[in-house]
């Protein structure tokens, strides 16, 4: 199946790389060039510079043929104005926007455009969205109580140790994808911008985690 996504940032640049690895066709559009180092030297599919509401970037990007479209930028209304083309304009069913501000989001239901809030942002409730259910399950332990979830981090963590990380979230840093790649953990590691944490941690501390990464670390 072919996606297209809007925004190379951090949960642009997985979501391309998660899809691509399950093999789908992916391409990716920033208005910044630059945000495609992002994904990577083995993602394998296409880059498009330009305006992600723009018609002629999104037939460029191959939205005609898109099972799946994922507005990702970091603005509200791109977001909302480029999913609302892609789905009234070019006819894509799966279409889903991450919205910043969670008191907009039912105004943006109501329009039929599913919506992920920052906080409880991960890549996969984006790809559950457009993809058939059940289609990228979690990572867990046979018995369902401990997974391994992508979390995103606020920026106030930029040059914090992953061992303040661990400390104030009682979870343990899995591993950290950097510039695409993957790293296991270090003593003296920090945190750096475009880092993507990994965190294995109980089910059911997952959204108290995801709430505490989601806000600037408390002063050393």
């Amino acid at each position: 199946m072919h996606f297209v996504i809007m925004g190379c940032g951090r949960v642009g640049s997985a979501l391309a790389r998660t899809l691509g690895r399950s093999g789908h066709d992916v391409a990716v559009i920033d208005v910044d060039a630059a945000a495609f180092r992002r994904l990577g030297t083995e993602f394998e599919g296409e880059t498009v510079t330009g305006i992600g509401f723009d018609r002629d970037t999104l037939i460029a990007a191959g939205i005609k043929g898109a099972y799946a479209f994922a507005a990702v930028s970091s603005g509200d209304n791109s977001n909302i104005l480029a999913a609302r083309v892609a789905r009234e304009t070019f006819g894509v069913e799966h279409v889903a926007a991450r919205i910043y501000d969670p008191r907009r989001a039912m105004v943006y239901q109501r329009l039929g455009i599913p919506t992920v809030a920052t906080v409880k942002w991960t890549a996969d409730q984006m790809i559950q969205r457009l993809l058939p259910q059940g289609a990228m399950p979690e990572l867990t332990d046979p018995s369902g109580k401990i997974v391994i979830a992508e979390v995103p981090i606020h920026p106030a963590w930029i040059g914090r140790a992953l061992t303040d990380l661990e400390q104030q979230t009682g979870s343990r840093v899995a591993y950290v994808t950097r510039l695409g790649e993957g790293s296991l953990p270090k003593p003296d590691m920090v945190v750096q911008q475009g880092d993507l944490m990994h965190l294995a941690l109980r089910r059911d501390e997952l959204a108290r985690v995801e709430r505490l990464c989601d806000q600037a670390p408390a002063a050393h």
